[in-house]
C-alpha cells in the first residue's frame, strides 16, 4: 500500500511517499480502507521533532512511529477475530492518538477508537471531526461547563478547533463571541456566532464585556489578559491541543504552566485542557453532526501524494478551520 512515511525529523521535506506493506488486523483490531484523514497542528510537531523534549517519546533520531497522521475515515476491510462492533464495509471514524498511521491507504485500529461515522457526512467531512471535534467537546463541555444563557468568548474562533468550538458552544444554548482575523469574520459569523471581534480592529481584553468562558485556542494573550476578560466567577480554558502556531510551542506552552500555577491561587477558574481520544466523544460528535448542529469546515484537500504540501500550508498558518487529505 502507500504512504507517507517520515524517517527523520526536520521540514515538510522528511516525508516521502513510499510503498509499504499492508497491515494485518490483531484479534482486537479493525481494518480500515482510508478515504480521508486530517492534517493537524500534532503532526507537524512530530514531523519536525518539536519541542525536543518530546523525542525521548518519540524517538531521537527519527520518530519510533514512521506514517504520520491521526484522524481518520473509511471503510471497514478487514476485522480481528474478537472484534464484535464493526464488520466488513461498515463506515467509521476515528483518531489514533499517538498511534498514528492515517495517512496511508489502510490502518489498523483497535476497537475500542473507532466509531461509526456519521451518516450525513462526507469522509472527508467525518476525518475532519476527531481531534478538533473532541478538543472543542471537552474544553466547553468538561472543563468549561457551559450552560444555557452563558456567554462564551473563543479566541481563535477560526482554526480547526475554533470552527468546532463555536458550533459546539451554540448547540449548549451559550451566547457565543469569536475572535478572528478579519478575513475569516463572515466565516465565523456563517457557523453561528453571535458576535465576531476582529482582534485587528478590537482587542477582546480591553473593551470592558465580560465573559463566564473563555476558551483561549491561541496562547498569545497573558493570563491576566485573559482574566480581565472574565465574569468574577469566571472560567478560562487554556488548550494544550491549540498550540499549534508557527514558530513552536515554547510560548503558549509557558502560559499553561503559569496557568495552572496560578489557578491555586485565584477565584478564577483556570484550566488547563489536554484532550485525549475517546469513542465516547466520538459518539457524542456523531449526534451532534447528525442532528445539524456541527458542521465541519473544510478550507482545503490534498491527495495523500501531497501530505507535506498540505502540512507546508498548515504549518504557516494560512488555513482557516480543517486541511484534508483525500486517499
Amino acid at each position: 500500500m502507500k504512504a507517507i512515511v517520515q524517517d527523520r525529523y526536520g521540514s515538510p521535506d522528511v516525508l516521502e511517499l513510499r510503498e509499504v506493506d499492508k497491515p494485518v488486523a490483531a484479534d482486537n483490531e479493525v481494518l480500515v480502507r482510508v478515504h480521508a484523514a486530517a492534517v493537524n497542528a500534532a503532526d507537524w510537531h512530530v514531523m519536525r521533532g518539536d519541542p525536543y523534549l518530546a523525542r525521548l517519546m518519540l524517538g531521537f533520531g527519527g520518530p519510533k512511529r514512521k506514517i504520520r497522521g491521526r484522524d481518520f475515515a473509511g471503510r471497514v476491510e478487514a476485522v480481528g477475530r474478537d472484534v464484535k462492533r464493526f464488520r466488513p464495509g461498515d463506515e467509521v471514524y476515528g483518531d489514533l492518538g499517538d498511534a498514528d498511521g492515517a495517512f496511508a491507504e489502510y490502518v489498523c485500529v483497535p476497537e475500542e477508537v473507532v466509531e461509526p461515522k456519521p451518516a450525513n457526512l462526507t469522509f472527508e467531512q467525518a476525518a475532519a471531526v476527531p481531534l478538533a471535534g473532541n478538543t472543542a467537546l471537552m474544553g466547553l463541555r468538561d472543563l468549561g461547563r457551559v450552560q444555557p444563557g452563558q456567554q462564551v468568548l473563543v479566541n481563535g474562533a477560526s482554526g480547526g478547533v475554533g470552527t468546532f468550538a463555536v458550533q459546539i458552544a451554540k448547540s449548549f444554548a451559550a451566547d457565543v463571541t469569536g475572535v478572528c482575523s478579519t478575513r475569516n469574520v463572515d466565516l465565523v459569523r456563517s457557523i453561528g456566532a453571535d458576535h465576531v471581534i476582529d482582534y485587528t480592529r478590537e482587542d477582546f481584553t480591553r473593551n470592558g464585556r465580560r465573559y463566564d468562558v473563555v476558551f483561549d485556542l491561541v496562547g498569545n494573550r497573558s493570563l491576566t489578559e485573559c482574566r480581565r476578560a472574565l465574569t468574577p466567577a469566571g472560567t478560562l480554558v487554556l488548550s494544550g491541543g491549540g498550540v499549534s502556531g508557527g514558530g513552536g510551542p515554547i510560548g503558549p506552552m509557558g502560559l499553561l504552566v503559569r496557568g495552572r500555577l496560578l489557578s491555586r491561587f485565584v477565584r478564577h477558574r483556570l484550566l488547563v485542557l489536554m484532550a485525549t481520544p475517546s469513542k465516547e466523544n466520538l459518539a457524542a460528535l456523531r449526534e451532534l453532526a447528525e442532528s445539524g448542529k456541527i458542521t465541519p469546515v473544510i478550507d482545503r484537500t490534498y491527495p495523500l501524494s501531497e501530505v507535506p504540501e498540505a502540512i507546508r500550508y498548515l504549518e504557516v498558518e494560512h488555513a482557516r478551520a480543517k486541511v484534508v487529505i483525500t486517499v
